[in-house]
């Protein structure tokens, strides 16, 4: 089977380098910061900050540079991994699946993550959206990983947190199954379509190598 991971919420705990980085392109340009940045990890950072910003494009545009300023030095280093996702991805690999990461952080950003990660090298390719879009790609991302790999929709599984990761899974007709210890709720999964949810890495990989 072609597993394809999400990265933040996911494989890693990236909430402090993308809560510091939010902060730090709102501070350059003066505008208070919402109480809670955890919906933040996930929705593309334009989609994120226009409401703040008034949908002004030139400041969204340059509240994203700011962030990504910090995250290219600091951001991306301020991750932890979640408790037991590398014993998953070592059963999943030892069990035959291709692996692949596909992510809304920008290659870019993703790649020095991937390969910091002790068990990165597990990942045949990495898949990152077009970093001037405004919106999510997974869907266009899972696409393009099943014609790369030559896998038929019913032969991949899309894993992730998110409801941005189950919808690119439902409109590729790929198993989507979502991962309750990330950034997004029960039912924001069952909502997008989850075929399945997974309790913990243990579980995941349970359900991967059923």
């Amino acid at each position: 089977m072609l597993c394809l991971f999400d990265l933040d919420g996911t494989l890693i705990d990236s909430e402090p380098g993308i809560t510091a980085c939010i902060r730090h392109a709102l501070a350059k340009l003066d505008v208070p910061v919402p109480a809670d940045l955890r919906p933040w990890i996930g929705p593309p950072l334009r989609h994120s900050f226009a409401p703040l910003l008034g949908d002004d494009a030139v400041r969204v545009e340059t509240a994203v540079d700011y962030y990504h300023e910090r995250f290219a030095v600091l951001g991306w280093r301020e991750h932890a991994v979640y408790p037991g996702v590398a014993a998953a991805i070592e059963r999943l690999q030892a069990a035959g699946h291709r692996l692949a990461v596909v992510t809304s952080k920008p290659v870019r950003h993703a790649a020095p993550i991937l390969e910091s990660l002790s068990f990165g090298k597990a990942f045949e390719k990495l898949y990152g959206p077009d970093p001037s879009s405004a919106h999510c790609e997974k869907a266009t991302m899972i696409a393009a990983a099943l014609a790369d790999f030559g896998t038929a929709p019913d032969a991949a599984a899309m894993i992730g947190d998110r409801c941005y990761d189950i919808e690119g899974a439902v409109a590729n007709g790929v198993a989507g199954i979502g991962v309750l210890w990330g950034f997004g709720s029960r039912e924001e999964l069952q909502q997008a379509g989850a075929q399945a949810l997974a309790s913990d890495p243990a579980h995941l990989a349970d359900l991967l190598t059923a």
